[in-house]
């Protein structure tokens, strides 16, 4: 006899507290549990492409940083090829290339960081072409549910404006809240503002 679940109710909603690092990133909370963590390496240094650094602040609705936020990036290599068997290329990635990652903000300045290689451009739908980006997950003590949202670059405005997914925004100049600054050779600021003026766009995915 079938199991009745219309009685059963939907399990009450929880922000992440301050366990999402014992359980994602053990070693930043104090824990030795693996050699290595999962996320660390995104690209490795022989993986070919433009080593570039971004970094950043997650910023609550008063420009308070965020100390205890944890972000995922996954991204496509320089040649626009995202290592996963969806890809059809994917046959073709380094296999020093996960593009994947897990990054943790610093507990006392709230500052994050990581080195990988500068995507490329990828196929959108239908036949588009998305323009260089970064793909981002973020979850910390007071958000419900994990924000997505997006890095690209400055030095590809010229794709911007055919990029599916920017192309979707309705009020077109909070765009640039998702371009990153250019700060120096391969080095990238990009802060995500959770609430407040100059609001970070996030996406619904």
């Amino acid at each position: 006899m079938p199991q009745r679940l219309d009685y059963l109710i939907e399990t009450a909603s929880q922000t992440a507290g301050p366990y999402v690092h014992i359980g994602l990133a053990p070693g930043a909370a104090g824990f030795s549990i693996f050699g290595q963590e999962l996320g660390q390496t995104i690209a490795a240094p022989e993986v070919p492409g433009e080593r570039i650094r971004v970094e950043g602040l997650v910023l609550d609705g008063t420009g308070a940083p965020v100390r205890d936020a944890l972000l995922e990036v996954w991204q496509a290599d320089a040649a626009g090829i995202y290592p996963h068997p969806e890809d059809p290329r994917h046959a073709e990635v380094h296999p020093g290339f996960r593009g994947w990652g897990r990054i943790i903000t610093d507990f006392d300045t709230g500052l994050w960081s990581f080195e990988t290689v500068r995507p490329g451009p990828v196929p959108g739908r239908p036949g588009a072409v998305q323009a260089p980006h970064i793909s981002v997950w973020l979850v910390a003590r007071g958000i419900n549910i994990g924000l997505n949202t997006r890095i690209y670059f400055p030095e590809d405005a010229a794709l911007h404006a055919a990029d599916p997914v920017l192309s979707m925004i309705e009020q077109r100049h909070r765009a640039a809240t998702l371009v990153a600054a250019r700060t120096g050779p391969g080095a990238y600021r990009f802060d995500i503002r959770l609430q407040g003026d100059g609001e970070t766009v996030f996406l619904d995915i």
